[in-house]
């Protein structure tokens, strides 16, 4: 079996104003990256649209259809300060919630050891009634309900590395102890939370927050104490990774210090318990990364991980 990448030249079509971090090159980018040779044996497939059944496993349909119905026909409309919508938005939202749920498919039914979705726009910001922080669906939370409502997973651990903490991920799940939230982020930072004492109503969510400037000890440090135990205590049928490569030295965003071999590492550990309890089950979904050169390393690097490169 390979590893599986599924993206979709529809999610090029989401627009964002000028000067927005989160643009269609990031996927130009990723795009060019995983094309070298080196990346022959990857499995390809195009993400398809999420039906709206699979969405409301997570998302009220009332917030589905307000998201369809505030899509313009032509400009940008702005969700927040930071989120917009674009004639394009919300078919290339359905791509990626529709990614993940295709990988999810694929990987729990054995036709792939592990899969990447490289699509846009991210979703671990998104809660489950509003959309914030550059996500409209919460992508990776869509995949974890349709892995239990399909395909009978029992426990689900998403593991969230974006420098960014996932509080959508976390206010979705906060008080589901068939899911655990583990997360590796910067405090403070957007959105703001992430504390040690943001544990979940059944102790289920996992924070280990890092502070500006930190770099690769202090990130694998709080991955082998915080994260990694917690992860094997939990023995999950199945490990999602929330994957924002925006922790990178280089990104404009924020203040940690992480290079692509970081990542790799992480992603190593992951698979390593993964196959312990998981059969190697792990589907990766884009989350943040917004320097180009660091986002294109990094997802280089995370992918021939999981190529076991």
């Amino acid at each position: 079996m390979t590893t599986l990448l599924l993206s979709h030249p529809q999610c090029l079509e989401h627009q964002t104003p000028f000067g927005h971090p989160e643009r269609a090159d990031r996927l130009r980018i990723i795009t060019h990256v995983l094309e070298h040779e080196r990346f022959s044996d990857l499995a390809r497939d195009e993400a398809p649209l999420a039906e709206v059944a699979q969405l409301v496993r997570v998302h009220p349909p009332e917030f589905v259809e307000r998201l369809q119905n505030a899509t313009p026909f032509v400009g940008l409309v702005h969700v927040d300060g930071d989120t917009t919508l674009s004639p394009g938005s919300f078919d290339a939202a359905l791509r990626s919630a529709g990614g993940a749920v295709f990988a999810v498919d694929e990987v729990m039914k054995g036709k792939a050891s592990n899969a990447f979705v490289a699509t846009r726009p991210p979703g671990h910001h998104a809660e489950t009634a509003t959309a914030m922080g550059f996500c409209l669906f919460n992508n990776v939370a869509v995949a974890a309900r349709h892995a239990q409502a399909v395909h009978g997973a029992e426990r689900v651990a998403i593991m969230d590395f974006d420098v960014h903490h996932g509080n959508g991920t976390q206010d979705i799940f906060w008080s589901d102890p068939s899911v655990m939230y583990l997360s590796t982020h910067e405090m403070p930072l957007y959105p703001g939370t992430g504390a040690l004492n943001e544990t979940g109503a059944y102790n289920q969510i996992v924070n280990a927050p890092l502070r500006a400037g930190d770099g690769s000890d202090p990130f694998r440090e709080a991955f082998e104490v915080a994260i990694m135990p917690r992860l094997r205590a939990f023995k999950p049928d199945l490990v999602l990774i929330s994957a924002g490569f925006d922790a990178h030295e280089r990104d404009p965003l924020a203040n940690l210090n992480l290079t692509e071999a970081d990542f790799a590492w992480a992603t190593k550990k992951l698979m390593e318990a993964a196959d312990e309890m998981a059969g190697g089950r792990v589907v990766s979904l884009l989350e943040g990364g917004y320097d180009l050169e660091g986002l294109g390393r990094s997802v280089g690097a995370h992918v021939m991980a999981l190529m076991r490169g």
